[in-house]
């Protein structure tokens, strides 16, 4: 796989992060079973993803982007779909973490 297609998975690795990261909150401590299937389906995509992107990239990198993206991902839809806080400080921090995935691709080789 050459690398900006790992760039590419990797960011879909990432958004599946987003995914169950936010139904861990449907799960309601896996007691739900549409949810756990859902959030342990999406688990497992992104872990693969994440794997088949490391081929061509730096672990550090990777791991750090994909992290980046599912906290960022699942921080902004826990501002809308569960009420919580974006207070300026919170959006402040937010844009940093976008900065610092930025930073990683741009820096990375």
């Amino acid at each position: 796989m050459s690398t900006n297609t790992s760039w590419i998975v990797l960011i879909i690795a990432g958004l599946f992060e987003v995914c169950w990261a936010i139904g861990l909150k449907y799960t309601e401590g896996f007691t739900k079973l549409v949810p756990s299937l859902f959030t342990i389906t999406t688990l497992i995509i992104s872990m693969f993803l994440l794997a088949k992107a490391t081929e061509a990239l730096p672990i550090g990198t990777a791991y750090g982007v994909w992290v980046g993206v599912g906290a960022l991902g699942a921080a902004i839809l826990g501002i809308f779909l569960f009420n919580e806080s974006a207070s300026p400080a919170r959006i402040f921090f937010l844009l940093l973490l976008l900065v610092a995935i930025i930073g990683l691709k741009l820096t990375s080789k």
